[in-house]
């Protein structure tokens, strides 16, 4: 059981107050006369005590002075004394300068009130901070210090160390602040030293620094990754601020402070938008976005809301996620000009009467099965989502004079280890015919891994950590890339916003992350260590699965944008006809269900689609088999 900790009460603050003032009024008097004043001016003095301590007691009651808790006086505090006093000083400025204009006399000397009012100001502010500094000292000085460093010199830093001096149970010491840019070495914030980064791994030994905050907003991704990992190398635990935005009352609470995400760690220079060129095409417009309800759907939805279309329209087959985005666009973000509907990519009947209801002039299509080792064991619902949804929405855009059509693709499109991403280089190859012979502005974006999504590594690896592990990777060297959800669906609208139809963008996308790294990082940051706490296990690869992704195929190459983070990919040209005729094979097999041909119709249509860790390498090696027969025959 917690024992509350007592308080002095409200009543006997309000009473020190004024006996403060009381105090303060008679030193006034004693020092205007010099110590040396006759009986008519202590007479005098009977007189005002009462009517100061009047005007001191109604404007404590307006201001409610006596509420706060002293041990926790701030700055705040301070300020709104000295304007309690201040203003009670101007009331009987102006009762003496009425009375002096009806009788010619003042009631209370000017000066004894110059000496009253600095006299309060002084004794009132000055005796709450004595109050807090001695009751910290005597709170703690039997206890056992935790030694901490807080990045930063900004007011975030500064903000931080207040509120642990507020919080006087925290038992927390700021040995110094880090200044992440080297510039302030030597300075101080409230008389504790500024030291540069170099110094990191001096002060945790020194003072066995157990935790390090993070406390400065304008820190890149860069350098506040390699101060966590200087950090990680000594398990200390690191955390961060939250944004203003999250403050009471302009002040941060202890609580706020959060660990540190494998996230935050992954994150990269804000993205600078070309505002005016996506509002063009988007502003005032009725903007469709299919699979609205998946990870890169909803945040496409909340990019667009913040471009003023006419109204968006959110489709998908997923009740429950639906219904949530709809609650998150009403309740947080106060945009009503939507419509959600629910129904498949699939369905002819249902999106056929969708576009006939909205007449949608944008289209971002983000539906699709992106699950790589599912889809390789269900090749024909690959097929049926991935293609015949695609070429069902991009058909029906024609049909009803959409204007631009954005596909979202993957990084797994290229070069093809698997079904899943071979189906979405078909969706590709069709957008891309398509767009030669019709008025709509086909346009694909293609880019690896985004953090958080949903089925992505990183939430498995935290829900694995919080049952106490393993953590399972498929291999010691597989390799992704990665990129925040808000950051790939910034680029989407861009390249939405820059393409003229028949592009294929690709974005950069950082330095590839070796899967393992990530996993012991996140280990350090749940502050375990491995193989004491945790364990990791190797689980092979599964179906389809390659161990590094790549951007462009070997066919292809690119071209700059005038967006640095945007490339357009110079891609291997199809013949419309070849693809229509092959499309339609896979669809008339579909009902039959019979992978292994599937499979190999998709492999005629991409010949550059080799299946690895998968049944279907059978198929590839009675090609190779057959090709070099030939080869030998001629």
């Amino acid at each position: 059981m917690i024992t509350p900790v007592k308080h002095t009460p409200r009543w006997i603050v309000f009473a020190i107050d004024l006996l403060i003032c009381m105090v303060s009024i008679t030193l006034s008097y004693y020092i205007r006369f010099e110590f040396r004043f006759s009986s008519d001016e202590l007479y005098s003095l009977k007189i005002i005590a009462p009517l100061v301590l009047f005007v001191r007691a109604l404007s404590f009651i307006a201001f409610r002075t006596y509420a706060g808790l002293i041990r926790y006086t701030s700055i705040k505090d301070a300020e709104r004394i000295f304007l309690v006093v201040t203003s009670s000083t101007i009331i009987l400025f102006i009762i003496n300068f009425i009375n002096y204009s009806g009788s010619g006399q003042f009631i209370i000397p000017n000066s004894i009130l110059l000496i009253d009012y600095f006299i309060t100001s002084i004794i009132m502010i000055g005796s709450r901070l004595f109050y807090k500094t001695l009751y910290y000292s005597i709170k703690n000085i039997d206890i056992d210090k935790e030694n901490i460093l807080i990045v930063g010199v900004e007011q975030f830093a500064a903000a931080t160390k207040r509120a642990i001096d507020k919080d006087t149970l925290s038992g927390i010491r700021v040995i110094g602040f880090i200044d992440p840019y080297n510039l302030q070495d030597g300075n101080k914030i409230e008389d504790i030293n500024i030291y540069n980064t170099s110094k990191i791994e001096f002060l945790i030994q020194k003072y066995k620094i157990s935790r390090v905050i993070i406390a400065q907003k304008s820190l890149d991704a860069d350098k506040k990754s390699r101060i966590v990992e200087k950090c990680l190398n000594f398990d200390v635990k690191v955390q961060t601020v939250p944004d203003t935005t999250a403050w009471i009352n302009g002040e941060i609470n202890l609580n706020q402070i959060k660990s540190i995400k494998i996230e935050d760690l992954l994150e990269r220079p804000p993205i600078v938008l070309d505002k005016k060129r996506i509002q063009v095409y988007v502003k005032d417009k009725v903007v469709l976005v299919t699979g609205a309800a998946g990870s890169i759907g909803s945040e496409m939805v909340r990019q667009i809301s913040k471009f003023n279309p006419a109204k968006v329209i959110l489709f998908d087959q997923a009740e429950t996620p639906l219904y949530d985005i709809e609650l998150e666009l009403k309740e947080e973000m106060h945009f009503f000009d939507f419509e959600t509907v629910i129904g498949s990519v699939t369905n002819e009947y249902r999106v056929n009467k969708l576009f006939e209801t909205f007449k949608p002039q944008v289209v971002f299509h983000a539906a699709a099965y992106k699950h790589v080792p599912m889809m390789e064991n269900n090749p024909s619902e690959a097929i049926f989502n991935n293609v015949f949804g695609t070429k069902l929405i991009a058909d029906t855009a024609v049909k009803f004079g959409v204007e631009k059509f954005v596909m979202i693709s993957t990084d797994k499109a290229v070069n093809p280890t698997n079904v899943m991403g071979a189906s979405k280089r078909i969706a590709e190859i069709y957008t891309q015919t398509l767009n030669i012979r019709v008025k709509t502005n086909f346009i694909t974006t293609r880019f690896g891994n985004v953090l958080g999504s949903n089925g992505s590594v990183i939430p498995r690896f935290k829900k694995q950590i919080e049952q106490g592990g393993p953590l399972t990777i498929t291999h010691p060297e597989v390799t992704r890339y990665f990129m925040t959800i808000p950051e790939a669906c910034q680029l989407v609208l861009e390249a939405g916003a820059m393409g003229n139809g028949g592009e294929i963008y690709i974005f950069d996308m950082g330095m590839p992350v070796k899967i393992i790294d990530l996993a012991k990082k996140m280990i350090k940051l749940s502050g375990l260590q491995l193989g004491k706490d945790i364990q990791i296990n190797f689980t092979g690869l599964r179906p389809g699965e390659k161990l590094y992704e790549e951007l462009l195929n070997n066919k292809e190459n690119t071209l700059p944008t005038y967006h640095p983070k945007i490339m357009i990919a110079k891609i291997q040209q199809y013949k419309s006809d070849f693809v229509v005729s092959k499309i339609d094979e896979l669809l008339r097999i579909l009902p039959n269900h019979n992978n292994f041909k599937i499979v190999s119709v998709m492999k005629e249509l991409i010949p550059e689609f080799i299946s690895r860790n998968s049944i279907y390498e059978d198929l590839d090696r009675k090609s190779m088999a057959a090709n070099e027969q030939q080869s030998q025959t001629a």
